[in-house]
């Protein structure tokens, strides 16, 4: 099964070289346990735009959807057998990143 885990941050700025060197370590120990699907982190909110054209006419707007102290600063995409062991997983990311995982089952 797969699963988004999602990277919150509440600070500015990207990681350290410290967080860096062990969120590459960590990344190649997904890939080592069959764990990896991809990754990536994400540019900072105030270089989001939304898009919704719900209406008769596509609205965009620059900024994140919403305003917020936490934000999504990046993801992974894990292949995991259960829901039990994506959290394991992820704890070793969240310790590895120094930042809080949501982690999400994909439909």
């Amino acid at each position: 099964m797969q699963y988004l885990v999602s990277v919150i941050n509440d600070r500015a700025g990207l990681a350290t070289p410290e967080e860096m060197a062990a969120i590459d370590e960590f990344n190649d120990r997904l890939q080592v346990e069959g764990h990896w699907v991809f990754a990536g982190g994400l540019g900072a909110p105030g270089s989001a735009t939304v898009v919704d054209n719900r209406g008769a006419e596509a609205v965009v707007s620059d900024g994140p959807f919403l305003e917020s102290k936490e934000f999504l600063a990046g993801f992974w995409i894990l292949d995991a057998a259960d829901l039990d062991e994506a959290l394991r997983v992820a704890a070793a990311g969240s310790k590895a990143c120094n930042r809080k995982l949501e982690v999400r089952p994909f439909l």
